[in-house]
């Protein structure tokens, strides 16, 4: 994992909630891809390609629904702190991108706070490849088809892939899916509790159930690659692809799938081979925040 990267992690396993934090004290340029269709996010439009600034200095995954959103603003004091951020005038602007999943059901209601976003972000450290129910994952659960008795824990995994030129990309995915995951074989491997059944067969049999909001795969992809903004922009897209693969169903009207993408401009790298690896990772990411 490229050294221009810090990952920290605050959880309260008590209420089951948390966040996970991605700095890029430096700036990283940033894009973005929402496929889901019921996201909860900061700072999207700002990291679209035809809008002025470039490179973004954190992008913060959280717990707790929309509340959990304050936690970016921990995450905004600790790099003013350090000086990091956007100039503009005489002021320091940190640029600090955002998005949450809903896990305020699981436990008890609770969220990721402004100050759990400053230690999350205090406490990143480099190469941090820690995963499970840990950060934005602490209160993930997927397979909710029939609603939160008969789900399964989710959690957060990270993969890295290294290609042949020493390029690299790693994702950082929190599941807490409508849908259950699947193996690289196509095999279930965790979802919904109903034996026999998988979240599609009981969709295509009529099952239906109020989960609107209460989902949503979220999650930031790492590269050391030299890549501009619409290329970055492209990788978070393409990243879904990852989760197309890993998790079905996907892109709900009650999932808010949003993937970020920081590309540090270390290492020159062609974009297909890059890609092709970027969903794989995202792919291996998904399987390992479940297991």
């Amino acid at each position: 994992m490229s050294h221009h990267f810090f990952i920290g992690h605050e959880s309260d396993s008590e209420k089951s909630t948390g966040v996970t934090v991605i700095l890029a004290p430096d700036g990283a340029v940033g894009g973005v891809s929402v496929r889901g269709a019921a996201p909860g996010t900061r700072e999207t439009d700002l990291m679209r390609p035809m809008n002025t600034v470039k490179k973004a200095n954190a992008v913060v995954l959280c717990g707790g629904s929309a509340y959990g959103l304050e936690a970016c603003c921990g995450v905004m004091d600790y790099l003013r702190e350090i000086g990091k951020g956007y100039q503009a005038g005489a002021h320091i602007v940190p640029i600090v991108a955002g998005a949450v999943l809903f896990d305020l059901d699981y436990k008890k209601f609770a969220y990721p706070d402004k100050e759990m976003g400053y230690r999350a972000a205090k406490n990143a450290t480099a190469g941090n490849s820690s995963s499970g129910s840990i950060g934005a994952g602490t209160g993930a659960t997927i397979g909710k088809i029939l609603g939160p008795d008969a789900s399964s824990k989710g959690g957060l995994g990270i993969s890295t892939i290294t290609l042949a030129n020493g390029a690299e990309v790693t994702a950082i995915i929190a599941v807490n899916a409508i849908g259950d995951v699947y193996n690289e074989k196509g095999d279930m491997i965790a979802g919904v509790a109903c034996p026999g059944k998988t979240s599609i067969d009981l969709l295509l049999e009529g099952s239906t159930c109020d989960l609107e909001g209460q989902n949503t795969t979220i999650g930031c992809i790492l590269t050391n690659a030299t890549l501009d903004k619409e290329q970055t922009n492209k990788l978070a897209d393409i990243a879904h692809d990852g989760l197309a693969l890993s998790i079905k169903p996907v892109h709900t009207t009650f999932d808010g799938d949003t993937l970020f993408a920081l590309a540090s401009g270390e290492v020159e790298c062609d974009f297909l081979p890059l890609s092709a690896a970027c969903v794989e990772a995202v792919r291996k990411a998904v399987i390992q925040a479940i297991q």
